[in-house]
């Protein structure tokens, strides 16, 4: 069976095309966006170098859809870790992939060795909610994904 073409693309397949990824922020159903509220939580300098780091994950693509370790590793299943840093201070951002987004749905102060069962239940109860409004007939308000989402 032939691979379909795109017209817009003239004859290379769906499967090579390269299209970047995005990261969006999860929003809870109250509206709030708790990756963006804890980052917004610190001083302008870990800000910035936080939300430079994080955009590492938007030059992913469907061909390449992970970063590789150091900066990025598998927690538990689809579950994965961006490893985010200022000076020694350690941070993670947990997410999934969903289609053509990464969803960054956790993020937290790192003081021990492995990522505390906790925070991985916490990732893993908003990926739930994510997927069930996503996934609903009828979306309501407020969309699961947040402000910066397509």
């Amino acid at each position: 069976m032939p691979v379909p073409t795109s017209p817009h693309v003239g004859a290379l397949p769906y499967d090579r095309i390269v299209a970047n990824l995005q990261a969006v922020y999860y929003r809870a159903p109250d509206g709030s966006e708790p990756v963006s509220d804890f980052i917004d939580g610190l001083d302008i300098r870990r800000q910035v170098v936080l939300d430079n780091q994080i955009n590492r994950l938007n030059t992913l693509t469907i061909a390449v859809p992970d970063l590789p370790f150091p900066h990025s590793s598998q927690v538990r299943g689809p579950l994965r870790e961006l490893r985010c840093h200022f000076g020694r201070e350690l941070y993670r951002v947990l997410y999934r992939r969903s289609a053509g987004l990464v969803v960054l749905l956790h993020i937290f102060h790192k003081s021990t060795g492995e990522v505390p069962e906790s925070e991985i239940r916490i990732a893993e109860g908003r990926w739930a909610d994510f997927k069930a409004r996503m996934d609903a007939p009828t979306r309501r308000p407020p969309r699961a994904a947040g402000h910066d989402a397509p």
